[in-house]
């Protein structure tokens, strides 16, 4: 029984590792620029346009944004947007920087073509925010 048992496991771990692998080979990241604008730096991006069955087809991405004025007690934020939506807007955090991975996707569409990101300083509701310009990416199906 005991010999059963350690088989079984044998074999569970197996199908596991090897599922995992043919999924990390699929996904084909893409280098996204450094984004740079007064206040704020986004680098080491990578973005990616998912299939239609994975996390919806969306425009995935990743990166470390970075408040890089820690004087001006602002904050920075990513704006990611797909063809026909408006601006979605991902905060970062004050004097720091973080890793952010998300997804941006259309959902009235199996999936997303078309992306626009930029990185941006919040500057307060008196004087407008300022981005870095937008880079525009298309899927190349």
């Amino acid at each position: 029984m005991r010999k059963l048992k350690s088989v079984a496991n044998a074999v569970l771990a197996a199908g596991l590792i090897l599922g995992g692998a043919g999924t990390a080979v699929a996904v084909a990241w893409h280098g996204l620029p450094s984004l740079e604008s007064d206040g704020v730096k986004f680098r080491q991006g990578q973005y990616f346009f998912n299939p239609a069955g994975r996390n919806h087809g969306g425009f995935e991405w990743r990166g470390d944004l970075d408040d890089v004025d820690h004087k001006d007690g602002h904050n920075v934020y990513m704006q990611v947007r797909v063809e026909g939506y408006g601006w979605k807007r991902f905060d970062g955090k004050q004097k720091t920087k973080i890793h952010l991975h998300k997804t941006v996707y259309d959902g009235a569409a199996r999936y997303t073509a078309e992306a626009f990101v930029r990185a941006c300083r919040d500057r307060g509701s008196l004087r407008p925010d300022n981005c870095s310009p937008t880079q525009h990416y298309r899927n190349r199906k």
